[in-house]
Parts: C-alpha cells; sequence; structure tokens
C-alpha cells in the first residue's frame, strides 16, 4: 500500500476508536453547499462527517475489530463520527435525511460496541437525549414526595377549617 493511503487508513483507524459511535450514509448529490451545511449541523452535536474510500475504510474498521463487508456499504458511502453524544448525532442524521431525502440515507452504524442495522439506528433517533431522560427521572422521583407533600397540607388546612367554622357556629 502506499504510504499515502497508509496515512490515510491510520486516520480512519484513529477516528473510529476515538469515537463513541459511528454511522454509515450514503449520499448522492451532495452539492458542496449543502455538504458544508451537513457539516456544520454534525459538528455542532460533537461529531463529524468523512467521505473516504470504501476498501481503505473497510480496512481500517478491520483494524479495529469491526466486521464490515462491501456489499453492506452501496454507493457512495459518507462516515459519521460522534464523539460525545451519539443519540444527538442519530436525530441531527435523519433530520437532514428527511429534509433532503434523495441526498442522505444511513445505511447503518455501530453503538456501544455493537453493529446497527439502520432501522436500529432510527429507533437509536427516537429516543430522548440524555438530558430529557435526566429529567424524566428526577420529575418520577419528585412526583411522589409533591404529592406526598400535597396531601398532609390537604389533611392540616381540612382541620384548620373544622375549628374554624365550629368556632365561627359557637359565637
Amino acid at each position: 500500500m502506499r504510504p499515502e493511503k497508509e496515512l490515510l487508513l491510520e486516520e480512519i483507524h484513529d477516528k473510529i476508536e476515538d469515537s463513541q459511535a459511528l454511522f454509515f450514509t450514503r449520499y448522492s448529490n451532495l452539492d458542496p453547499n449543502l455538504a458544508s451545511q451537513f457539516r456544520g449541523k454534525i459538528s455542532k452535536t460533537g461529531g463529524c462527517f468523512t467521505v473516504v474510500r470504501k476498501r481503505i475504510f473497510i480496512k481500517a474498521a478491520e483494524k479495529a475489530g469491526i466486521s464490515l463487508e462491501k456489499k453492506d456499504l452501496e454507493g457512495h458511502v459518507g462516515i459519521v463520527f460522534a464523539k460525545e453524544d451519539p443519540l444527538q448525532m442519530t436525530k441531527v442524521l435523519f433530520q437532514f435525511g428527511k429534509e433532503h431525502e434523495s441526498v442522505l440515507q444511513v445505511l447503518g452504524g455501530r453503538f456501544e460496541g455493537k453493529l446497527c442495522s439502520a432501522a436500529d439506528v432510527l429507533e437509536l433517533s427516537k429516543l430522548p437525549s440524555r438530558d430529557e431522560m435526566r429529567a424524566q427521572l428526577l420529575g418520577t422521583l419528585e412526583a411522589p414526595l409533591s404529592q406526598t407533600l400535597a396531601v398532609f397540607e390537604a389533611l392540616l388546612c381540612s382541620v384548620m377549617h373544622c375549628l374554624e367554622n365550629k368556632s365561627q357556629a359557637n359565637t
């Protein structure tokens, strides 16, 4: 292999190792303005979009312990590396795919060390974000306590109202 391709192979391998998740996409008719817009959205969520030759990507993936076949990656392939929040990245991918249906299609990915199909990645995109899940958990933990407090307040208020009504009736 030529030295340039070896460097590219090492660069892709390092990106695979550094990312929490990666997603394979097929693109067509991706003009430079649209590609720049897509890369901007991806970078806001802490990732990057790279176009690479399939053969080099497959070799880099094999070096990282991921077994891929060339038939699984049809057409022009772009790889999205998620370095921070993979769930948010899937939301951006599918949102961009809806806005530009003929341009970008998700083929699959790797999430938490396991290969995923496009349907699996779609399901991941429907999950709430980490902050939303934290808020839901806190709401679940807080609800019984606040309801208990409301019941005690109601009991105390009703006793006070009964005493107040009793005192007014005696006068």
